[in-house]
């Protein structure tokens, strides 16, 4: 059944909105590239998500109208992919925009050859012709008329557009491997150099701005802590957060944080309280922990599912874009009337910068006023809780309900960071159920109605959450996990002969997409971070942390080929690699903490005071490093050398000082 209206099992919100279109959507797969070649057409392929403002409006303004979509069951083959559930789809075709355009985003709008390879490709289109945007409709005609009369042009331009396509998708391909040292302390100052200068008075870069919790870590590392404060403060008191309900938004379209774009993303909450976990450790904070245990908290009320957590949350709500988040004078006095309290209303106008007029479209986005502590004082949680009655009386935004591998093994890995028993409980909680739903007949699925195989991302976060498990319960069963989901990384992603302790310059690194996967005419690498950090990054992390807590140096070779394939970038350009910078501290740098037996006061304190690179081995399982080794006491080592056994904390921590 390839078009989405005969589909009834569909889990894309996104899919689903676009089910009853009169446009004949068929979804990614053979079968439509079959139908095109059996017409005689060529293929609009159509990507987006849910929680994408201009997806709706591009819906709206030309899905929804009968005019276009005869013109596209006329003309084409008209695909929809959510890239959520296809991020390899997304990925090929987005550089194919952006080598055509200059630009990507969504919704992107592509038109391809029945054989799969692109000629042309933008984002967005207007119904008619806008600004010096060729409108919609006069660019289908465009493309047919085309299609019949310069066929051979087009086919030129994909020849040519391929050519540029596979050096663009497998970059790392490109790079010439360097087995000379990298010297990492450098690496680092130049790559927090470069973020501080990037880094304005608002804490950001431009706009729109979008949230980098990993230029907020690698700030952190290289003790550039006062850039650092300034990001944190502008994303958490500005209108990037929900003051209210909770939750970062997307991005922000202005320079100071100020109008978010409206949509909450699972993998932005997930990182941002790992981001803050961190900060409120390293700089001891007690504001940057309240931020990241807020937004945990926000989780688990608005993405619950039964199975993990959704996706994202929509930008609009009712048709009309943040209209569930501000406020005008008038509904939060009538709020609080409402609610019991209307002598707060001066209070909560004041900490929350209620104005009238309001700054967007004469409304307002809650800000935290000058000086405001991030969490609501008590006099006015009673306020807090009548503006979110009234909240959850207005329309509400679409949640997109499908359960993301990547995205919830983040999630785990960010209640992990917390500290929190309750947090650590629901992680080790959804990282059993994830092996559920998303493990079917020895095969790892990217959503949980697993019909699409799992990404090199997917499995890298789900290791990495895995032993982060073990890290904090000292439990083995983690461990094993982690082996087994290594093993099939490597085995259906990994390029080339693969590396080991003793033949460590082969292979090419991993490929985006499972060997399972054929429906693409070019196999992706992801080397470069986007919205979320680069597979291989992530790959290098858990791969080489794997490595330190087995001491399994054939693991070590495979992560350290990953370092070793992308050495030109990190010693040139970091700013581009900046989660392999991380990385590549484990596999270069990496730190075992070894103290066997029961939970400790030691384990307690590594746990409390992370150091860089390392990983903590505790308990009373099979990995090497714990045998032949007292319990009760505390090993250090790197590199093979281990200092001498203590069994204090204070002769710990002064093993661990210089190491951070």
């Amino acid at each position: 059944m390839p078009l989405l209206r005969d589909q009834p099992a569909l889990a894309s919100a996104y899919l689903l909105s676009h089910r009853d279109n009169p446009v004949d959507w068929w979804s990614w797969g053979d079968d439509a590239f079959d139908e095109a070649r059996r017409r005689g057409v060529p293929v609009f392929l159509s990507v987006g998500y849910a929680a994408c403002h201009w997806c709706h409006v591009m819906a709206h303004e030309s899905f929804e109208n009968p005019v276009v979509g005869a013109q596209l069951n006329r003309d084409f083959v008209a695909i929809k992919v959510d890239r959520e559930e296809r991020p390899d789809v997304d990925q090929v075709y987005m550089a194919a925009t952006q080598l055509l355009s200059g630009h990507g985003g969504w919704p992107m709008s592509v038109f391809i050859l029945p054989d799969g390879r692109p000629f042309t490709a933008g984002t967005y289109y207007p119904p008619e012709d806008r600004g010096g945007q060729v409108g919609f409709g006069r660019l289908l005609d465009a493309i047919a008329s085309a299609w019949r009369e310069r066929y051979d042009d087009i086919v030129d331009q994909a020849n040519a557009l391929e050519r540029a396509l596979r050096r663009e998708v497998a970059f790392v391909d490109a790079l010439a491997p360097r087995v000379d040292s990298l010297d990492l302390a450098s690496v680092r100052h130049l790559l927090a150099q470069e973020i501080a200068d990037a880094t304005d008075s608002h804490g950001g870069q431009g706009a729109p701005r979008f949230p980098r919790p990993s230029f907020v870590r690698a700030l952190l590392q290289a003790g550039r802590s006062d850039v650092a404060e300034t990001i944190l403060r502008a994303m958490a008191f500005e209108g990037l957060y929900d003051h209210i309900e909770g939750g970062f938004a997307r991005y922000s379209v202005d320079a100071s944080w100020h109008v978010p774009h409206f949509e909450q993303m699972l993998s932005d909450q997930a990182l941002l309280t790992l981001a803050y976990a961190e900060a409120a450790v390293r700089n001891g904070r007690r504001e940057w922990h309240e931020v990241a245990m807020a937004t945990a908290q926000r989780i688990r009320d608005a993405f619950s599912v039964s199975t993990g957590f959704a996706s994202a949350l929509d930008a609009d709500a009712g048709g009309h874009e943040g209209s569930h988040v501000t406020w005008t004078v008038d509904e939060v006095r009538a709020a609080l009337e409402r609610a019991g309290c209307p002598d707060d209303v001066a209070a909560a106008l004041e900490r929350w910068r209620i104005t009238t007029p309001g700054l967007f479209e004469g409304r307002s986005i809650p800000r935290l006023n000058s000086g405001a502590p991030f969490l609501t004082p008590p006099a006015l949680a009673k306020a807090r809780r009548g503006l979110q009655v009234t909240r959850a009386t207005r329309p509400q935004p679409v949640r997109d309900e499908k359960v993301v591998l990547e995205f919830n093994a983040m999630t785990a890995r960010a209640f992990l960071s917390l500290g929190d028993d309750e947090f650590t409980t629901d992680a080790l909680v959804l990282l059993r159920s994830l092996e559920t739903t998303h493990l079917r007949h020895d095969t790892w699925w990217r959503t949980s109605e697993c019909h699409v195989h799992a990404t090199a991302a997917d499995l890298s976060w789900f290791l990495d959450a895995t032993i982060d498990a073990f890290e904090r319960t000292g439990d083995d069963t983690w461990r094993r996990l982690a082996r087994r989901v290594s093993n099939y990384l490597i085995a259906h992603h990994w390029d080339g002969a693969v590396p080991t302790a003793m033949n460590s310059s082969v292979g090419h690194g991993l490929f985006a997409t499972s060997d399972a996967v054929t429906d693409l005419f070019v196999r992706p690498k992801e080397i470069f971070d986007g919205a979320t950090p680069s597979s291989h990054a992530i790959a290098t992390r858990a791969l080489a942390r794997l490595a330190l807590i087995d001491g399994d140096g054939d693991v070590l070779a495979v992560a350290q080929r990953l370092v070793t394939l992308a050495n030109e970038l990190l010693s040139t350009h970091p700013r581009s690699v900046v989660d392999l910078v991380d990385a590549a501290g484990f596999a270069l740098e990496g730190v075992e903490i070894v103290i066997p037996g029961a939970p400790s006061a030691l384990a307690d304190h590594v746990r409390l005071h992370p150091v860089s690179n390392a990983v903590l081995i505790t308990g009373n399982g099979t990995s090497p490093l714990l045998a032949g080794r007292r319990d009760g006491v505390a090993y250090v080592c790197r590199r093979g050398v281990c200092q001498t056994p203590v069994s204090s904390v204070d002769d710990l921590e002064h093993l661990l000082g210089p190491l951070r």
